[in-house]
């Protein structure tokens, strides 16, 4: 069984490598960009993060000593085009002194070492972080072999038998965990992968399956 789903989520990773390429995800230049990134597309869409990044980077806030430098009013007004933006402004502040707490300087590398399962609970315990927010700091700026669950993967993986609707995060993580070699190359590109897939083909209502890379996939349910 487990060599069976080893062989389909391989296939699938081909198939869809094969059709888009390289996505390159996460886009940002440094860890700490890339982390603040991950709590601003939470409900959102990667265009408004880009806005709200620019404006950051603009007014010499994308560190922790420059986010650290402003108040929690001018940070909600520069994150403003993420949404939530009040929200995401404490979230960004706890995530600051979650770093500090870790690592006196903040830096995010420092702060994301250590046993992966005691730094992943350590995180979950950050207001505002959940298991999304959590696996995309640690492995996008952590470097840290954790795959990324979102929205888009849960939709593929139920439209393709992979998954029981109403499946827990916990649940689907430990399917590619379990399945796949422990490779934060492989898992970086197979969630970035989900996303094109999920933009192009697999959308929540009127899903475009005539052309999708998985058409003929065995397990593919009709939406």
């Amino acid at each position: 069984m487990k060599r069976r789903l080893s062989r389909r989520l391989n296939s699938i990773y081909r198939r869809l490598h094969a059709r888009f390429g390289p996505q390159g995800w996460w886009p940002g230049r440094t860890r700490f960009e890339i982390a603040a990134g991950a709590v601003l597309t939470q409900n959102t869409a990667w265009s408004n993060v880009e806005k709200a990044i620019a404006n950051l980077r603009k007014a010499g806030a994308l560190s922790v000593r420059g986010m650290r430098r402003l108040s929690e009013r001018r940070l909600a007004g520069l994150v403003r085009p993420s949404g939530y933006f009040n929200q995401k402004a404490k979230k960004l502040r706890a995530l600051l002194d979650w770093l500090a707490s870790r690592d006196r300087g903040g830096s995010v590398k420092r702060a994301l070492a250590g046993p992966l399962a005691e730094v992943r609970a350590s995180l979950l315990s950050v207001s505002g972080v959940g298991p999304e927010t959590a696996d995309s700091i640690l492995l996008y700026a952590g470097g840290r072999p954790v795959f990324v669950i979102d929205a888009y993967t849960r939709r593929a993986l139920e439209r393709h038998g992979l998954a029981a609707p109403g499946a827990s995060y916990e649940e689907l993580r430990a399917l590619f965990e379990s399945s796949l070699p422990r490779s934060v190359s492989l898992y970086n590109e197979y969630h970035a992968l989900f996303v094109r897939l999920g933009k192009e083909h697999c959308a929540k209502r009127a899903p475009r399956c005539a052309g999708c890379p998985l058409e003929r996939d065995p397990g593919r349910r009709r939406p």
